[in-house]
């Protein structure tokens, strides 16, 4: 009752006060008729804070997000399903659901008729031009009735998570060297049984299918290993993204950083669709969340761009290259690099060193910050083995990732590297 009480709204206090002056009046006035009417008044908002602070309800809220995975300027529909579990009917409903300010406005609905059994589905749309991982929730409920005169409120804990993913264009076809390496870390491990069931098998990793996995071998070393289906020889690539906060300039959807991390899923997307197993690299090191073991284009794009999506810019002044010591030499680099100075050639250098083929987009952070467009970038890479294209404010990545393919099928022609390959 006294949570009803602090419910009242403001009608409702209005109707009490109101009651309570012609009270008041009615005893200065000696007026019973007066009288009658102000307890009337008084009795309505509090018989009707007792009927709905007594009233048990019992609510279930179904969130769904359909897709949980979307880029960014695209739509996701959230549908919500309200059920009532209890036994007795309820007021008016007031839904209010939490939504990041990003993805729009707070969704509000207003449902009645709230019988035993009673069930409703509401659905919004979400949209963001801003990258990200976002919850969407709590729900707040505010029961009222019918008068408008109470007012009490609930709230849903449960959220449902939103990954905007950044935008992404379609690039075309290009050469591309240095693609079919070893498989390095990946390279299988064979375990004799003595008999004619001699497998090769390696670790178990997140998104392996269950039905590979290789119990004898699995009990001999001690945790989950599977049959390694897929040939010693793959094609990989490396995709390094330059995040450091130094490198960059501008701030939010406009900055270079955006423009390299929109590069960087672009191209993931690209060379996951040509069958390459992709691994993320940032200026802090290899990206835990996305390995290039996986082969199927769908299962490897996700994480990818899920892990681009929340990458931020980092005050780290130097790049991290400690993920080159693990001894896997060759394979396809394509690196999006913001701005260079002298501090970063020996890294470029060394990661240009264990590269088949080392391609690059460097991103003109000087005409982001209003300068004349500089190629002090490119030459640096060119300088170190790579080769590169700029990618400015105004320029089309396709057109851009297109005059890369042509600068690196003439430095094909030119001078062949041993270790190189054309992959169509």
């Amino acid at each position: 009752m006294k949570e009803a009480l602090a419910g009242l709204t403001v009608r409702g206090r209005a109707f009490l006060a109101a009651g309570v002056t012609a009270l008041v009046c009615a005893i200065v006035l000696d007026q019973s008729a007066l009288t009658r009417v102000g307890i009337l008044v008084v009795a309505l908002p509090l018989i009707t804070a007792w009927v709905v602070g007594r009233n048990r309800y019992r609510l279930a809220l179904v969130r769904t997000v359909t897709p949980q995975l979307v880029a960014a300027g695209q739509p996701a529909r959230v549908t919500l399903s309200v059920t009532n579990e209890g036994r007795t009917p309820n007021g008016v409903l007031l839904l209010e659901d939490q939504v990041p300010y990003v993805l729009g406005t707070r969704p509000r609905f207003i449902v009645e008729g709230i019988g035993m059994g009673w069930k409703q589905t509401v659905t919004y749309q979400v949209r963001s031009d801003i990258r990200g991982h976002f919850e969407i929730g709590p729900m707040s409920v505010r029961v009222t009735d019918p008068f408008g005169l109470v007012e009490l409120g609930r709230a849903f804990r449960t959220t449902v998570p939103l990954t905007v993913t950044p935008r992404t264009v379609v690039l075309p076809q290009i050469p591309l060297g240095g693609a079919w390496t070893g498989s390095g870390d990946n390279r299988p491990r064979a375990f004799a049984t003595g008999s004619a069931e001699d497998v090769t098998v390696r670790e178990y990793r997140r998104g392996d299918d269950l039905r590979r996995v290789h119990w004898r071998s699995s009990a001999k070393v001690g945790e989950l290993m599977v049959r390694r289906e897929e040939q010693p020889w793959q094609s990989r690539a490396t995709l390094f993204l330059d995040n450091r906060s130094s490198a960059h300039r501008g701030h939010g959807i406009a900055s270079s950083l955006e423009a390299a991390v929109s590069a960087a899923a672009s191209i993931a997307v690209h060379l996951t669709h040509r069958g390459f197993a992709v691994r993320l690299v940032t200026a802090t090191g290899e990206d835990p969340s996305s390995a290039w073991h996986v082969r199927n284009a769908d299962l490897n794009t996700g994480p990818l761009l899920e892990a681009l999506a929340v990458v931020q810019a980092v005050p780290q002044l130097r790049l991290d290259t400690s993920w080159l010591t693990e001894g896997s030499h060759g394979g396809l680099t394509v690196s999006v690099f913001g701005k260079v100075d002298a501090s970063d050639l020996p890294a470029m250098r060394r990661m240009q060193h264990q590269a088949g083929s080392a391609l690059a987009v460097a991103v003109d952070v000087d005409a982001w910050a209003g300068a004349p467009p500089s190629p002090g970038a490119t030459r640096a890479l060119a300088q170190q083995g790579w080769r590169s294209v700029v990618l400015g404010p105004r320029d089309r990545l396709d057109a851009v990732w297109q005059e890369l393919g042509r600068s690196s099928a003439h430095s094909s022609r030119g001078a062949a590297h041993p270790r190189e390959g054309v992959v169509g």
